[in-house]
């Protein structure tokens, strides 16, 4: 189960990041840009929990 959460939020920062660097990038706004690297990122690490989980199962 800790998995498929971890997979989901990963898939949604990684959507809303993505989004982030868009807009930011179109408007200019190079604060923005950086949020949504950063968020994109998070969704890069969450992915890679969810599918440590999985690996490993309730050993973690």
């Amino acid at each position: 189960m800790g998995e498929m959460t971890d997979k989901m939020k990963a898939a949604g920062n990684k959507a809303a990041g993505a989004v982030k660097d868009a807009a930011g990038k179109a408007t200019g706004n190079e604060r923005l840009q950086a949020e949504g690297k950063a968020q994109k990122a998070k969704g890069t690490v969450q992915d890679v929990a969810g599918s440590a989980k999985g690996a490993l199962g309730d050993k973690i």
